[in-house]
């Protein structure tokens, strides 16, 4: 069995095709949604989102937040931004948790607190998302 999976942002559709399972970080924890799941709908936080395709094949994507919508038939991630997790730019996300943990670490009178832990919550989120594609090979 299988359901059609559709994760797309404000700027592409990412991917498109049916699967067997789609795992993502919910707002109260992971779910994973397989075929004839219970229609819901959910706050997505930053982290990955893997799909197994027919076969067995997995793929992992970063999403930075957004929602999740599962109906009888389809799975549709609504991303604030996607991207294939090979394409997650290492150094640049290394980099966004080093500015955001000084940020934290030095707070001045103009600081936006949850804005540095958005901005931790998503270079480290990107960060586990490397590290699964290095697990998995």
């Amino acid at each position: 069995m299988s359901v059609h999976c559709d994760i797309v942002s404000a700027e592409e559709q990412i991917y498109s095709g049916l699967v067997e399972l789609v795992v993502a970080a919910g707002e109260m924890g992971d779910l994973g949604i397989a075929p004839g799941h219970a229609p819901l709908m959910t706050k997505l936080n930053p982290g990955p989102v893997r799909v197994i395709k027919q076969g067995g094949e997995e793929e992992v994507f970063y999403v930075s937040g957004g929602y999740m919508e599962v109906q009888p038939s389809l799975v549709t991630v609504l991303a604030d931004s996607a991207e294939r997790a090979h394409d997650v730019d290492e150094a640049a996300a290394l980099e966004a948790k080093k500015e955001a943990e000084r940020e934290l670490a030095n707070q001045s009178g103009d600081f936006d607190y949850s804005r540095a832990a958005s901005q931790l919550a998503e270079a480290s989120a990107r960060l586990r998302v490397i590290q699964r594609m290095r697990n998995k090979h």
